[in-house]
């Protein structure tokens, strides 16, 4: 079992940022990939990005390609996402998730965490 908690939401004005915290514990190996997704009201859950646990690899999504960063502290099982030039559609709730090497579907999720961007 792996537990994901979330932090670091709130309102922003637009072209602020927030850098969104995960803290990831129980049976956390190595080789876990780190995502995040969000969902805006009304819409279906979308991929942000994701990040793999060991070689740091990550992929964005097209809309936040260049603003958003996800990077991850093994030491302290924590991942991030760093939002810059936040806009009025980034309001969503965003989730943290994770899956094993060689999964494509994501089998654990944090609870979940408030971002608002106001214009």
């Amino acid at each position: 079992q792996v537990q994901l908690v979330e932090s670091g939401g709130g309102l922003v004005q637009a072209g602020g940022s927030l850098r969104l915290s995960c803290a990831a514990s129980g049976r956390t190996f190595g080789g876990l990939t780190m995502g995040w997704f969000r969902q805006a009201p009304g819409k279906e859950r979308e991929f942000v990005a994701h990040i793999t646990w060991n070689g740091g690899s990550t992929v964005y999504a097209d809309s936040v390609k260049g603003r958003f960063t996800i990077s991850r502290d093994s030491a302290k099982n924590t991942v991030y996402l760093q939002m810059n030039s936040l806009k009025p559609d980034d309001t969503a709730v965003y989730y943290c998730a994770a899956r094993y090497p060689g999964l494509t579907t994501y089998g654990y999720w944090g609870q979940g965490t408030q971002v608002t961007v106001s214009s």
